[in-house]
């Protein structure tokens, strides 16, 4: 195993286990080596074996059956990854649905506070839904400057029902922009209604603005996500 200095043994354990999964070593239902094969391998306590195992857990990566062993549930899915680092980290994503709650047009006051005064947005609010928990994992809010070829976006809707397929029939893509995770404290009243969540709790938060060709701003995104299903992925 590659030596991460500064990080403590069980951290590395779980993030040579982490890299396994992801890069398709281990699969979604392939069982771990047991706690004494992974003790040997790494050359660590069973205590630090467990904490380990409890830091992929956590993360959405495996689960353990006691008596059993630890299983890969993580299955690969990505969201969004033409136009940012989330990553999925759900529990079988096929008992995931994405909700559109709405289009229309009109002014954003925290858009404007990241773009300057644009005051006219094409704005298109998201809900993904996941049954199996029955509650949102994820709310995410678009605002796009408006331009005269939305118009039609009010009245037809979205191709598809994505807004990815409805820019890029229109001939706009994204071809830069930055992306900042921040820690939301307290879910506000509003949105816990929303994703049927209990208001106060701490969620992430990604803000992100996507750039066209010639510089100009296409879209600003304030998505909301349940910290224990998603996570970044950031290569360096």
């Amino acid at each position: 195993m590659t030596d991460r200095i500064g990080l403590p043994k069980s951290e590395r354990v779980a993030l040579a286990l982490e890299l396994e999964i992801r890069e398709g070593v281990l699969g979604r239902g392939n069982q771990l080596q047991s706690e004494g094969a992974l003790m040997k391998r790494f050359s660590v306590s069973r205590n630090t074996v467990r904490r380990g195992l409890e830091i992929l857990s956590r993360q959405g990566l495996i689960t353990t059956r006691t008596g059993i062993g630890s299983f890969v549930t993580y299955d690969g899915a990505t969201i969004d990854s033409t136009h940012g680092w989330t990553v999925a980290l759900s529990h079988g994503e096929a008992s995931v649905e994405t909700r559109l709650l709405d289009v229309r047009r009109g002014p954003c006051g925290r858009a404007d506070v990241h773009l300057g005064v644009v005051s006219d947005y094409l704005s298109v609010d998201r809900l993904r839904y996941c049954h199996k928990a029955a509650q949102g994992i994820s709310l995410e809010r678009s605002r796009l400057p408006w331009r005269p070829d939305f118009a039609p976006i009010l009245t037809d809707g979205l191709t598809g029902g994505s807004l990815n397929a409805t820019l890029t029939a229109l001939g706009l893509f994204a071809t830069g922009g930055e992306e900042v995770a921040t820690v939301l404290p307290a879910l506000p009243v509003i949105d816990a209604g929303i994703m049927g969540r209990k208001a106060g709790v701490p969620m992430l938060r990604l803000e992100r603005v996507t750039r066209i060709a010639d510089d100009s701003v296409l879209e600003y995104v304030e998505s909301i996500l349940d910290p224990d299903r998603f996570g970044l992925r950031i290569a360096f």
